[in-house]
């Protein structure tokens, strides 16, 4: 079973046709970090609609993909490479609900690096 310890944000958009090799990759570019276990990766597409979730397990990769039949998920401007986000940050986000608005407490960026 998937044990998330850590929630990363990629805030540029994603060709969300790639697959999790190339995910991966974006992961060391992008964030400047190996992808290790218990971290899960979100990428959205420019049009907002969609995302897919990367994570990563001892045994493997799992990769999902979620998309919004109405509205948009709220993304976080460009600027930071990424964000990190709590658990419960990344259920409103994939409810389509303005989960920056709903934290409470800091929300951390990350540049890449």
């Amino acid at each position: 079973m998937l044990s998330i310890r850590a929630w990363w944000l990629v805030t540029a958009p994603t060709d969300l046709r790639c697959g999790m090799d190339r995910l991966l990759l974006q992961v060391r570019v992008v964030l400047g970090r190996d992808p290790a276990e218990g971290e899960a990766y979100v990428f959205g597409n420019r049009a907002g609609t969609r995302i897919k979730l990367l994570c990563c397990d001892r045994h493997g990769v799992w990769l999902a993909v979620r998309r919004l039949q109405q509205g948009r998920f709220v993304w976080p401007r460009a600027g930071e490479a990424a964000w990190t986000l709590s658990a419960e940050q990344f259920g409103w986000l994939c409810a389509g609900v303005d989960w920056q608005r709903l934290s409470i407490g800091p929300i951390t960026h990350a540049r890449a690096g």
